[in-house]
């Protein structure tokens, strides 16, 4: 009985000495240096109709899935019109004043993340302004930035340039444009675009 007793009190201060070690560490980093940054709107859009998940969100979680990453939806304060037409042409008005809009949230623990993937729509041959906002957002110094978007024939648009020229403490690598009709309709094939993509940046999970 005293040979039992020896052994739970030896099993109780192992444990309270693993517990102290993981306090030393602080463990509070995410679990993942991996973060999805995308911007992406539901609704009427071109192509696929009326839809319930963005277009980019699909090829995010695709990304976030095989990444092990974690994902942050840069999103509007004042949302997009649902109606296609009435979006694009808020969006080119936003475009013309290079406006900020206003996020409804930020990234806990950014400095965290090493490596971000970033998101968006190819919007009048550019990103939409909120991704402006959310790159003006915080300090990239140091960081791995790659690029994907969802589009309707006009791929990046030259916006990885444009994300380089305005990140130069980090490194931009080549993105992946996927169209939003295969985004919302071909789960499989826009997958597979995904898979050789990383393959191609051979990027360690």
């Amino acid at each position: 009985m005293k040979e039992f007793i020896a052994i739970i009190i030896f099993a109780v201060m192992l444990l309270s000495l693993t517990v102290c070690a993981s306090a030393v560490t602080g463990e509070t980093a995410p679990a993942s240096n991996v973060l999805v940054a995308f911007f992406s709107r539901t609704g009427e859009n071109y192509g696929v109709g009326v839809i319930k998940k963005g277009n980019t969100h699909i090829i995010a979680d695709i990304i976030a899935g095989k990444m092990g990453a974690y994902t942050f939806e840069i999103a509007r304060v004042t949302p997009y019109p649902e109606a296609y037409r009435e979006c694009t042409d808020e969006a080119k008005n936003e475009k013309n004043a290079n406006a900020r809009p206003e996020l409804t949230a930020a990234v806990d623990n950014f400095s965290a993340y090493d490596v971000v993937f970033l998101g968006y729509p190819n919007w009048w041959g550019d990103m939409p302004m909120p991704v402006y906002t959310f790159l003006e957002s915080y300090d990239f110094s140091g960081k791995t930035v790659i690029p994907f978007c969802t589009h309707a024939g006009s791929g990046l648009s030259g916006t990885e340039s444009t994300i380089a020229g305005m990140l130069s403490g980090a490194t931009v690598l080549d993105g992946l444009a996927v169209a939003g009709t295969t985004a919302q309709n071909d789960y499989d094939a826009a997958e597979k675009a995904v898979t050789e993509w990383l393959e191609k940046l051979a990027l360690e999970k």
